[in-house]
């Protein structure tokens, strides 16, 4: 199963549709934040399932949830922007919480910059800023890939240049 991550967006439409071109087909999309109402255009475009939460520049009158869980695969996934657990500082607090959780993949956004790290079997994935790119990234989103065998396949896309 192929999933397609994204994060901050920030009104971008046109970062929506290249991430979309960028990840070909999928089962569903996860948006990490930070103008969650660009799921619904992503849900619209795709006619694929989209699970989001609020970002930090989401408002707090909004009803998106700031955390998410989804089962995939067999797998479970904690979808979270990132804001409330402290991610500019570090993934310390991530860590501690997927583990709490008992999650096997952990997505968060915020920093606007791609991560792939495995610390004691648990993925901590960000896909990037689609739109807003920081510290010398290009604009990127993510693909997971739940392999038959209980693996887990993370992957960056690059929306720019793709066969960077």
């Amino acid at each position: 199963m192929k999933i397609g991550v994204i994060s901050d967006t920030h009104g971008s439409k046109a970062a929506v549709k290249l991430a979309v071109a960028a990840a070909g087909p999928v089962a569903m999309w996860l948006h990490a934040g930070d103008y969650y109402w660009d799921s619904y255009y992503l849900a619209e475009i795709t006619a694929l399932p989209v699970h989001m939460v609020a970002g930090n520049c989401d408002g707090s009158g909004d009803r998106a949830q700031v955390d998410a869980f989804i089962e995939a695969g067999n797998k479970k996934i904690w979808l979270t922007h990132g804001h409330r657990y402290g991610v500019k500082h570090g993934v310390q607090d991530l860590l501690y919480w997927g583990k709490q959780f008992e999650a096997d993949v952990v997505i968060y956004g915020h920093t606007h910059m791609p991560q792939i790290a495995w610390q004691n079997g648990l993925l901590i994935f960000n896909p990037g800023s689609a739109a807003e790119p920081r510290g010398g990234s290009f604009p990127t989103c993510g693909l997971l890939e739940l392999l038959p065998d209980g693996k887990i396949r993370p992957e960056l896309l690059d929306l720019i240049d793709p066969h960077r």
